[in-house]
């Protein structure tokens, strides 16, 4: 019982902290995510696997895709990844292709549990440029 009221006080406090941050909403974090990005207008429909360093959730429905090193796509998915951005939570993709592409599930599963808490629809992989500093 101990153990649980320990972690049920550090639940609490970082979630208190997250929200004093400043940043109140999706909205704010997606903001502030893209806030060194500018949006160039291309599109792509698939990107090879090969090429995926990393996809971050930004919130339930904005993923920021890195290509290498220095390129960056937003992909917008279709309906909502419940808790893809969680503490606790990862991305999950499987596919017959060496691409990843449009219309391809991802699913958010429970980190602790294995169990898929929810999935969604890839949208288009819009192209991001860094700003200059």
């Amino acid at each position: 019982m101990k153990n649980f009221v320990i972690v049920s006080a550090a639940c609490t406090f970082v979630l208190s902290a997250c929200t004093s941050s400043g940043v109140d909403t999706d909205e704010d974090k997606v903001t502030a995510a893209l806030a060194g990005f500018e949006k160039t207008g291309e599109t792509e429909s698939c990107i090879s696997l090969r090429r995926i360093d990393q996809i971050k959730p930004l919130d339930d429905r904005n993923f920021l895709v890195r290509v290498g090193r220095n390129d960056f796509y937003l992909n917008e998915v279709s309906g909502r990844c419940s808790n893809a951005d969680g503490i606790n939570t990862r991305l999950q993709y499987r596919t017959t292709l060496s691409q990843l592409c449009r219309n391809e599930l991802i699913s958010v599963v429970d980190n602790s549990t294995g169990m898929n808490i929810g999935s969604c629809g890839l949208g288009s992989f819009q192209k991001l440029e860094k700003k200059a500093s």
